[in-house]
């Protein structure tokens, strides 16, 4: 028996010597059936899902309950080889959990009905050696029952399976937790990354979610080469799209041919535009949009018939800002933000990149129309979802982050509406947006000059923040804000992951803003490099580098003694732009040398408080003296 929910059984007693040789006499095996299915085939374009490294456990416990239980040290997706010896017959079964509970038993409620179980029957004899081959489990603890003798740490070892995606980015800084929350976002990707990208690998769930995938690509593309896993995915998106343009909740659509309806929702059925044109920023490769550009359209169109005249999306079934901050307190129910405010926002946003795309594949009858619909649609929500005083929508962050990041108010605006963002952040201390509000909550904060609160967000390490899973010990991204509650005990058990990377988004404002590593959006995939750290939140280093298809590009910097140095990496047959925070031109050195008598420096200006230094390819080192009101900042002495 094998099944990606259930496990894997295998007897090995029946086990038939020479099976695979031509001389096989095979007369009792029964034959092939041929079925007849009329269905759409897309050839797979994608990297192939493989065995990519092994993992030792770290330690065997003892539960209170008496279980003997592998501590592999890392929740991970895979499987588990054992080498075991016993007597023909002996059952040996291994159970699979990401976590144990308040006094270290073993904890499976979270996986509904996947049981996670392998079983393993001896044939007897000498050391046997088994690995499942068709079924993959999420874990980092193993149970074993039915072992002969006791168990030894050499006796299982971790899989570790995923999409063959070489690991192309590196982020770093001086904060250990930092640090860790990266690797957690990274392990949560391999572990989401298998042929489809899926919200969770442990529970009886395992699905393509669009919404997930969308909030976590540009993050994803940072990490690891994921082109051709999103260009596989993207046409399984195309070949399920509905023929009124429709997209539906999770790609393979698994969920409508199984009765449970998959309409649309805003924010998650955007992956259509989303995703594609992340793709061609992070790689410069026209070709994802000219093949997607039909599903691309035909969405912007469904969402148009939806919102009708009005321009404000009202109808169908969205999920909203999923997952976003709730409490029991009476006076204060949660963070609620209007649906119909979430879905006309993300109208206009993939409006707006049908729009960019139109003009990039040189379709200007196009790229004028969506203009034009783009316009009514930002007029239509400021006239539906602002007030006069410069309220948005619910009052929440995300009304506020969707309203600045997707530009749908007048520039006038703007900056009341951040600085009601800032006052929110101010009063809850905290973040309380869900996966549509959170990707871009500290990319709107330090866009509009509060990078003090976004570092505040990010290094927070209590409920609910990104710190706080890292604090409780977790070794990926976990689902909820509160998987694990601050109590000890756990959410609800029947939606409940802790190896979920849709939070993990904050990675990419990581790459972007802490080590100051962008792509510029007219020159894609790395052909300008923009190298604009921001030092904060009493980190002392951060640097980040990415292979890009030009080469190696990198961002990084180092803050000691009064003085800042920039390190900026800018690949062959690249340029760069690197902007120096709080520095005078005068003061400005690369190495030993003024800027002036650097080669590959062409151009060095003031701007405002930064220095603006434009260079050809090569590595460089800028260094500089910063005042104290500098260093207060970066020590993350927050403004007043």
């Amino acid at each position: 028996m094998s099944d990606i929910y259930l496990g894997e059984a295998y007897d090995a007693r029946l086990e038939r010597t020479g099976w695979s040789e031509p001389s096989y006499v095979d007369t009792d095996w029964a034959p092939v059936r041929v079925v007849e299915e009329k269905r759409m085939l897309v050839a797979p374009e994608g990297p192939p899902v493989r065995r990519i490294e092994e993992i030792r456990p770290v330690k065997i416990l003892k539960t209170p309950r008496g279980e003997t239980v592998f501590d592999m040290g890392q929740n991970l997706v895979g499987r588990v080889r054992l080498m075991v010896r016993g007597q023909a017959g002996t059952t040996v079964t291994l159970r699979h959990a990401e976590v144990l509970d308040q006094v270290g038993n073993f904890y499976t409620d979270n996986l509904r009905g996947a049981e996670q179980r392998v079983t393993y029957i001896l044939k007897g004899g000498a050391d046997e050696v088994y690995e499942p081959r068709f079924s993959f489990q999420g874990f980092r603890y193993v149970a074993v029952e039915g072992w002969t003798g006791e168990p030894t740490l050499d006796s299982l070892t971790g899989i570790v399976v995923h999409s063959d995606m070489p690991v192309i980015g590196l982020f770093e800084t001086s904060s250990s937790a930092l640090d860790q929350l990266q690797h957690n976002i990274r392990w949560s990707q391999k572990g989401n990354f298998l042929d489809v990208p899926t919200d969770c690998p442990q529970r009886d769930e395992r699905l393509g979610w669009t919404g997930d995938a969308q909030i976590f690509a540009r993050t994803a593309a940072f990490n690891m080469e994921v082109a051709g896993f999103f260009t596989k995915w993207l046409a399984d998106l195309a070949a399920d799209q509905q023929a009124d343009g429709a997209v539906p909740h999770v790609v393979p659509d698994v969920l409508s041919e199984n009765g449970r309806g998959s309409s649309a929702s805003a924010a998650w059925a955007d992956a259509a535009v989303i995703v594609p044109w992340t793709i061609y920023q992070s790689y410069g490769d026209t070709r994802i949009l000219e093949r997607q550009y039909p599903s691309m359209k035909a969405w912007v169109e469904y969402m148009r018939r939806q919102a009708g005249e009005a321009h404000i999306w009202r109808s169908g079934v969205h999920f909203g800002d999923w997952l976003a901050f709730a409490t029991t307190a009476p006076d204060y129910p949660g963070a609620t933000t209007g649906k119909d405010l979430i879905a006309t926002a993300f109208y206009a946003h993939s409006t707006d990149l049908l729009r960019r795309t139109a003009a990039v594949l040189g379709k200007r009858d196009d790229a004028t129309v969506y203009e034009a619909l783009l316009r009514k649609i930002r007029k239509a929500f400021v006239r539906e979802f602002v007030t006069a005083a410069g309220r948005v929508g619910e009052n929440t962050q995300t009304a506020y982050v969707l309203a600045l990041q997707f530009d749908m108010l007048p520039t006038d605006q703007r900056h009341e509406a951040a600085r009601r963002l800032a006052a929110d952040v101010r009063t809850w201390g905290h973040l309380t947006t869900g996966f549509v509000g959170t990707p871009y909550l500290c990319d709107v904060l330090s866009r509009y000059g509060y990078t003090d609160l976004a570092y505040h967000l990010l290094t927070r390490d209590a409920y609910p923040s990104w710190l706080y899973p890292v604090k409780q010990g977790a070794t990926t991204i976990w689902e909820r804000w509160d998987s694990l509650k601050p109590d000890g005990s756990f959410q609800d058990p029947g939606m409940n992951s802790f190896n979920h990377y849709a939070f993990g988004a904050i990675g990419e404002w990581m790459y972007r803003v802490v080590a100051g590593l962008e792509i510029d959006p007219d020159e894609p995939g790395y052909k300008h490099v923009i190298a604009q750290p921001r030092p904060g939140g009493g980190l002392t280093s951060a640097k980040a580098r990415v292979q890009t298809p030009y080469g190696e590009a990198a961002s990084g910097w180092v803050l000691a003694d009064g003085k800042l140095t920039v390190s900026v990496a800018v690949p062959p047959n690249a340029r760069g732009t690197v902007r120096l925070p709080a520095a005078a031109l005068a003061g400005v050195a690369e190495g030993a040398r003024p800027l002036a008598s650097v080669p590959g420096v062409r151009r060095a200006a003031q701007e405002g408080d930064d220095v603006v230094v434009e260079v050809g390819s090569g590595r460089y080192s800028f260094a500089y003296e910063v005042g104290p009101s500098f260093l207060r900042m970066a020590a993350g002495v927050p403004k007043p």
